[in-house]
Parts: structure tokens; C-alpha cells; sequence
């Protein structure tokens, strides 16, 4: 009997000891920390997180949202099926401070949040529960539930949804593509594979709060956001605790995708020329554009049917990257064309037509490195169609 209740007053001792370590004291201060754009596509729209800071219990720790889980069986097949569960970390603010500002050269500011002890109990708790083993992994989404927007998720469950975010001085409604522009190099390969995998559906306007999907429009957006029964500001102070060391990067255009694509169009306008003039055709051409439209649309098919991506629907690259292509290289291979290929070729140019139209209006707008390879796609159509004629 005395051995049991030793037991159950060890036990009682333990929680008891715990909950007192984790309860913060008046001195906590709980921050938002956002990290500038890195050199990599992964890290170039930053990161947030938020900073846990109590003096007098010694605790300076991070939390932050979207680490990948390697660990994750069929990691890389879940990845691209956008069935990847993403985790939530936890780091002492010296390894991610040293991390970020010496090891990567990123920018970090903080922001000092007015919240009242019991919200900053709130969240700090709410953030222990989402790190036990059983509730770190959460199902990622770019634009919706990402490192970003969970902290205005967070901040909104801590503080009884009473704040009100209020549009920045510099606030311009904008789509998606936009917004994904504005940090990025528009002519980068990191760009073309946005623009090529992504469809029309991220060419609407994104409303305000769709804005915060960006760590940097976070930092905005909470500059000007106030508390909704005082009026008083959500952040009390803000703090910039590195700045990014200027260094110089040497220009990237002879390896970039207008740059590239733009020989690659002037290869093919050149050859079709020469067959032109020669009366001949260059079949490997042929047959090595059909299989990398096709290649392609088949991707994009798949991205947009056979993924969780909610970013791949309604991609109108389909209109020049045309899947059925990969169907028809037997066509290419013969002497004489079927009249029904011939077409099916001058199909192929009404699709181009009507991707112009698209881009014009906006219902889609396409990566600039393709402009050369679209215009060479479309002479060398024109060319296969009086060619084959001529036969």
C-alpha cells in the first residue's frame, strides 16, 4: 500500500512539475520571426515562425511549420502526388538564429506580439500539442496551409479570432502567379517549372488574406493588424536581428530559360528553313518535338488528375504541350502523312492561336522562356502542313 501511493505521488509530482515548467511567466514575450528569401527555389519566398521567449524559466526555443519528413515512407512519390504529410519543428532560437543569418545569409525580423498572458499561455500550449509525435505531421498546401499561414491559423485560435488584419499602405490586388512573380526571377528555371506545373487557377485574384501565404506579406499584414476591442496594435515592437550581407552574383541570362530556349527556337526556325528550301523534311525533328510535347502534356495531365495539387488544375499549357502528340510519331516516321494527320497538324496550330488568346486576356499567363519554342512550334507546323501538301 505505501509502495502505491509512493508511486502515485511520484507520478502526481512529475505532471505536476511539468505543468509548472511549461507555465510562462509575465516576462514571456511571444514573436513572429520572418526569414528572407533564400538562393534556392525551396527557400526563396522565406520562411515564418514563431519565438518563444521567457527569461526567467530559460526558454528560447522556435516553432515553425512545413519541415519536410523524410522519414515518410514513398516520400518522394507522396511528394509529387501532394499527399506528403509536412511536420511542425521546434529548435533553440541560437541554432536557428546562427542558421539563418550566418550559415544562409537570410535576413531575420521579429515582431513582438501584444497579447494579453492568457492568449500567450494559449498559444505556447496549443504549439506543445502540435509537436507531440502524434499531431506533427499535418498535410501541406502552398498556398493555403504553409509555414505562413499557419502562423495567422495560430495567432487567430490563441487570440479568440480578435484580431483584424487591416490591408498595407503598399496592398495591390494581384493573382497568385503574381504574387509568386514578385519573388521570383521571372526568366529562371525555378519560374518556367512554376508556370508549366501550375495552372489557370492561380490566375484569380487572390483576396487579401490569400496574400499571407507569403512570410513577407505575414510581416505586412501584421505590422497593420489591431487587437478588435481595444484598437490597439497586435505588435508591440518590431525588430530587425540580422540583415542580409550584400553579395555579388554574376548574371545567369547565357544559362537561362529564354536564353537556351531562344537557341533551341532558332536551331529549329533554321533547320525548317533549310527543309523549306531543300524541299525535305528533318524527321529526328519531328519526332523529337512530338515526343517532348507529348512527354510533357502527359506530366501535366497528371498533375492536374492523378495529384492533391489544388495549384496543377485547368493548365492550359495542355494547348501547346498537347498529350496525343506521343500517339502520332508513326505518322512522322512515314514518307506521305495520312490527310487526317495533316489535320490533326492544323489542329495543332489552332490550339497555339487560341494559348495566345489566353495569355492576351489572362486567363493564363505562360512562362516568358517559352515565347521562342512557341513561335518555332508554330512555324514548324505551318512548314509540315505545306510539305506534306506538296506530296
Amino acid at each position: 500500500m505505501q509502495k502505491t501511493l509512493l508511486l502515485l505521488g511520484l507520478f502526481l509530482f512529475i505532471k505536476v512539475s511539468h505543468a509548472q515548467q511549461i507555465r510562462l511567466s509575465e516576462q514571456a514575450e511571444i514573436s513572429v520571426l520572418t526569414v528572407g528569401p533564400g538562393t534556392t527555389l525551396n527557400d526563396a519566398f522565406g520562411h515564418s515562425a514563431f519565438r518563444i521567449k521567457d527569461p526567467s524559466i530559460r526558454i528560447d526555443v522556435t516553432y515553425g511549420y512545413g519541415e519536410y519528413d523524410f522519414d515518410a515512407p514513398n516520400f518522394y512519390l507522396k511528394f509529387a502526388q501532394g499527399k506528403l504529410n509536412y511536420l511542425i519543428s521546434k529548435i533553440d532560437f541560437k541554432i536557428f538564429y546562427y542558421a539563418y543569418s550566418q550559415r544562409f545569409n537570410r535576413t531575420i525580423k521579429e515582431q513582438v506580439l501584444n497579447l494579453s498572458q492568457t492568449e500567450k499561455q494559449k498559444l505556447y500550449e496549443y504549439l506543445i500539442n502540435n509537436y507531440k509525435p502524434e499531431n506533427r505531421p499535418y498535410l501541406y498546401e502552398f498556398f493555403y496551409d504553409n509555414c505562413a499561414t499557419k502562423i495567422k491559423d495560430v495567432i487567430n485560435i490563441a487570440s479568440n479570432n480578435t484580431i483584424t488584419f487591416h490591408n498595407p499602405k503598399d496592398f495591390e490586388v494581384a493573382t497568385f502567379r503574381t504574387l509568386i512573380h514578385n519573388n521570383l526571377n521571372k526568366n529562371s528555371w525555378g519560374s518556367l517549372g512554376i508556370d508549366l506545373a501550375l495552372g489557370s487557377v492561380i490566375d484569380k485574384k487572390a483576396t487579401p488574406e490569400d496574400h499571407m501565404f507569403l512570410p513577407e506579406n505575414i510581416y505586412s499584414f501584421f505590422e497593420n493588424a489591431t487587437i478588435k476591442n481595444t484598437n490597439e496594435p497586435v505588435v508591440k515592437e518590431s525588430r530587425i536581428l540580422y540583415s542580409k550581407k550584400p553579395s555579388h552574383q554574376a548574371s545567369q541570362f547565357l544559362t537561362s530559360p529564354l536564353f537556351i530556349l531562344g537557341i533551341i527556337g532558332l536551331l529549329i526556325i533554321y533547320i525548317t528553313s533549310n527543309d523549306y528550301n531543300k524541299e525535305k523534311r528533318t524527321k529526328w525533328l519531328d519526332v523529337a518535338l512530338f515526343i517532348v510535347t507529348g512527354l510533357l502534356g502527359i506530366m501535366i495531365l497528371l498533375l492536374w488528375f492523378a495529384t492533391d495539387h489544388k495549384g496543377t488544375h485547368q493548365n492550359y499549357n495542355l494547348l501547346w504541350a498537347f498529350a496525343l502528340n506521343i500517339l502520332f510519331i508513326g505518322q512522322l516516321l512515314r514518307k506521305k502523312a495520312s490527310g487526317w494527320f495533316i489535320k490533326y497538324i492544323k489542329f495543332l496550330i489552332i490550339l497555339l492561336c487560341l494559348l495566345t488568346l489566353h495569355w492576351s486576356i489572362g486567363v493564363q499567363v505562360f512562362a516568358i522562356g517559352l515565347i521562342p519554342l512557341l513561335i518555332a512550334l508554330f512555324i514548324r507546323y505551318v512548314f509540315l502542313i505545306k510539305h506534306y501538301n506538296k506530296l
